[in-house]
């Protein structure tokens, strides 16, 4: 496995790693209105979207595919101020956003993966303070985020409509952190 840049052409089958994921999970409904929200993430050029990539030899999740083609296992997108969600409140903060891996690919330490090179990569673009939202129901997430330095915010949850109550973590970045 590997951790790249997405490419543009990537986008569709993307959207359809996460959507899987959530809906896998049960952290999204069938009919839910997220869905195409959370395919479209990154698509319009607009934060920076990596991928975890399984190698040659490594099977991929689709059975109709040659066996030695890479294949997205995973993603998690990077959202800078001022085009963070709600959360980010400063230009020197930024947002993880829509954290996915294949069903197929899950406790291979794909997530870990993805959680470091994000966190890298904030820190190289000079973000101070990176943020996430979390449902709570994601425990085996929040675990991974509090693995990796996270710590909760509970004076930034929110709720993007009623009912529906998200988490935040934060993790400092640089010198301070």
């Amino acid at each position: 496995m590997f951790i790249r840049d997405a490419r543009y052409e990537e986008f569709p089958e993307i959207g359809d790693l996460r959507v899987a994921a959530y809906l896998a999970d049960g952290f999204l409904r069938p009919n839910s209105g997220y869905a195409p929200r959370l395919r479209a993430l990154g698509a319009d050029g607009v934060g920076l979207v990596l991928v975890a990539v399984a190698g040659e030899g490594q099977e991929r999740a689709s059975e109709a595919a040659d066996a030695t083609t890479p294949s997205i296992i995973g993603t998690v997108m990077l959202q800078p101020w001022p085009d963070g969600g709600e959360i980010v409140t400063s230009p020197d903060e930024a947002e993880i956003r829509a954290l996915a891996v294949s069903p197929q690919a899950q406790s291979a330490g794909v997530g870990r993966a993805l959680v470091a090179a994000v966190v890298q990569r904030a820190a190289r673009e000079g973000v101070k303070h990176l943020l996430l939202s979390t449902q709570p129901e994601m425990k085996r997430a929040h675990h991974l985020y509090e693995d990796a330095g996270f710590v909760r915010l509970p004076e930034r949850d929110w709720a993007p409509e009623p009912g529906i109550n998200l988490l935040v973590y934060g993790k400092k970045l640089g010198a301070d952190g």
